[in-house]
């Protein structure tokens, strides 16, 4: 069974919006202020590792406008555009991105047929609506969250409208100011 695996840059307060500065958010580029070589070097190694990706509609169509165009050296591109993509969208009728599936009804179940159809690493990168529903129902394994020391106040948030409680994992350094957290949820007791 894959691994459902949320990846995300982050600010202080929570922000996940437009780290890279495509999007036209008012602080968009913000992760570039921190550079994090050996962070790269793990995003590198998480998307040759990982087996598909699952999206939101709207990072899905910032990806989609982006990368097919996309090449280098090293083959991230490639994989990018190679591997197998689930997009969930009640709007979305049609997938323009090569190997793209997508999800308009019942997301729970659909997620969880996602997860038995692969065997490794399923990335989320973005998509904090759809990391809130997965969030509910229990379906995320693991967040691996690249926390950079800058306060935006506004932005989508990762933590929106469902709680959470996480085990850290794994904390260490990617940059000189840049941490990767990796936690997983806690273990529920029984009351």
């Amino acid at each position: 069974m894959g691994k459902l695996v949320v990846t995300e840059f982050v600010s202080l307060d929570g922000v996940i919006e437009d780290p890279g500065g495509a999007e036209g958010f008012e602080h968009g580029g913000w992760s570039f202020k921190n550079p994090a070589p050996d962070g790269d070097a793990f995003k590198f190694e998480e998307l040759m590792a990982a087996d598909a990706q699952l999206l939101g509609r709207k990072t899905y169509e910032a990806f989609a406008a982006a990368w097919p165009e996309m090449t280098d050296e090293a083959g991230f591109a490639d994989k990018m555009n190679s591997m197998p993509k689930y997009v969930v969208s009640t709007t979305l009728t049609e997938a323009t991105w090569n190997n793209t599936t997508v999800i308009a009804d019942n997301v729970a179940e659909e997620v969880a047929k996602v997860k038995a159809a692969h065997d490794g690493d399923i990335l989320i990168a973005g998509s904090s609506v759809l990391i809130d529903t997965l969030r509910e129902h229990d379906l995320i394994d693991e967040y691996r969250l690249m926390v950079h020391p800058v306060v935006l106040g506004t932005g989508k948030r990762l933590f929106n409208n469902s709680a959470a409680d996480l085990e850290l994992v794994e904390s260490r350094n990617v940059g000189p100011n840049v941490l990767l957290q990796t936690y997983r949820p806690a273990a529920k007791t029984e009351e």
